[in-house]
């Protein structure tokens, strides 16, 4: 299949991958794009802000993967930025790569796309509201969904109430409002050990609560980004690739279940990976408290499946986000709490005029990811790159793939693993590269 040039082509969101979809469309020729962006910048969740309608990342975020493996692949970081930067320093690289690449001419900024249907002819008709409240609908083409999976909160259910305050992480902005609380975070991923590190800063005491073991992987090994160390050890048989990362977090962080943490009952790349180089040391200094599951909530007093209790004010569940279009009927995309049934993660099967950019979770930086996603859409918009004829059946082997390798949680519905993924879509693109034009 091939669309003309002067296809009208439509990008939800204006987030890392909705840029860099719109970037490499315009590299291979296609111009009539519209980026539909309901908030006024570039830049998606990186654009920090107080405002609990927008979800944005923490006060004190930083990249959790590094700017060698975190760079768009035209587009590097300055030398000038850390070896972790900043989400202020992300979103003016989000800002200055939407300028270079003639992106941020395309954004329809503080617009919001209400619904999102097809016509007879198999096109795609988005209405939206701008902010000054008037109501329009356009038709397109083409439609590239990357409006982003961090924004709807899944909330944990347990038995009994609690009585006190009870967040998700998507509303943690800072740490200012637990000064001085019994405080306690549900979840160790990423944003619970972030949120739980703030919390201990300033809480009276801190806990944070886990159902399994996770393996923590600092930020540094042998004095270097962990990505880059992981890097060096691509040679490795796959099959004893968890046995060296394991071996090495061993020698980094010891015997974590000597400090109340359960021990992982799966390999380091089975799950989505834990970097966070400041939990295991707050532990280790009585700041922060492990507890496992919850068994129940009484009033104010939470009681643990060990059989312990505590009395807490406040609880962040840092329990992930659902996989929702709120734009779309569900009878026409659904992901929410199921497979995701997209070659690649990227092409719809029954429509191929949609597409997907980002909707990974990745064990590296999935924006990266995005922009090698974006190279081979536009390739295939341009007829460079052809689908396969049995896009169910490999659709089904990705499925059985993921099922099989990663331990059984909603959020690796979505998981892939950094480098595989990064070489198969590589590998799809015709020359490595995109039919770049003068």
């Amino acid at each position: 299949m091939k669309f003309a040039k002067n296809a009208s082509i439509a990008i939800i969101g204006a987030g890392s991958s909705g840029i860099a979809a719109c970037k490499n469309l315009r590299q291979c020729g296609f111009d009539n794009i519209t980026i539909f962006e309901q908030s006024n910048r570039v830049g998606g969740n990186w654009v920090y802000t107080e405002d609990v309608k927008h979800s944005s990342v923490y006060e004190t975020t930083h990249i959790i993967t590094s700017k060698a493996h975190s760079s768009y692949e035209d587009f590097p970081m300055p030398d000038s930025y850390p070896d972790y930067p900043s989400h202020w320093l992300m979103a003016e690289y989000y800002d200055n790569y939407a300028i270079k690449f003639g992106v941020k001419e395309k954004v329809m900024f503080n617009t919001t796309v209400s619904s999102i249907d097809r016509n007879a002819d198999g096109k795609w008709k988005v209405h939206y509201t701008t902010k000054e409240g008037d109501t329009s609908r356009q038709t397109f083409d083409v439609l590239i969904v990357s409006n982003g999976h961090h924004w709807n909160p899944r909330y944990p259910n347990y038995p009994g109430k609690f009585e006190g305050e009870f967040i998700h992480s998507h509303y943690f902005k800072n740490n200012k409002p637990f000064a001085g609380k019994r405080a306690m975070v549900i979840g160790a991923g990423n944003s619970g050990c972030d949120a739980a590190v703030e919390v201990c800063r300033v809480a009276k005491k801190t806990y944070i609560s886990m159902r399994r073991g996770y393996h923590f992987i600092p930020k540094f090994v042998f004095g270097q980004p962990a990505d880059v160390i992981a890097n060096k050890f691509q040679w490795v048989p796959d099959f004893l690739l968890d046995t060296v990362y394991g071996f090495v977090l061993r020698l980094e962080n010891g015997d974590i279940t000597k400090w109340g943490l359960q021990r992982p009952d799966h390999g380091v790349r089975q799950s989505h990976p834990v970097s966070n180089s400041e939990l295991l040391y707050y532990v280790r200094h009585g700041e922060i408290t492990p507890k496992p599951d919850i068994e129940k909530f009484e009033g104010k007093t939470v009681h643990f499946k060990d059989g312990s209790k505590e009395e807490l004010d406040v609880i962040i569940a840092a329990t992930g986000f659902k996989v929702t279009f709120p734009f779309f009927d569900k009878n026409l995309v659904d992901y929410e709490d199921k497979e995701v049934r997209l070659y690649k993660r990227i092409f719809h099967p029954d429509y191929r005029n949609l597409m997907f950019v980002g909707l990974i979770q990745a064990s590296g930086c999935f924006w990266k990811l995005a922009d090698y996603q974006s190279k081979l859409l536009a390739n295939y918009l341009a007829g460079n790159y052809h689908l396969p004829h049995d896009m169910n059946k490999k659709i089904d082997e990705e499925i059985a793939l993921n099922r099989k390798w990663y331990t059984k949680s909603a959020r690796h519905l979505i998981e892939v693993d950094y480098f595989k993924y990064s070489k198969e879509v590589i590998g799809l693109i015709p020359g490595n590269a995109p039919a770049w034009v003068s």
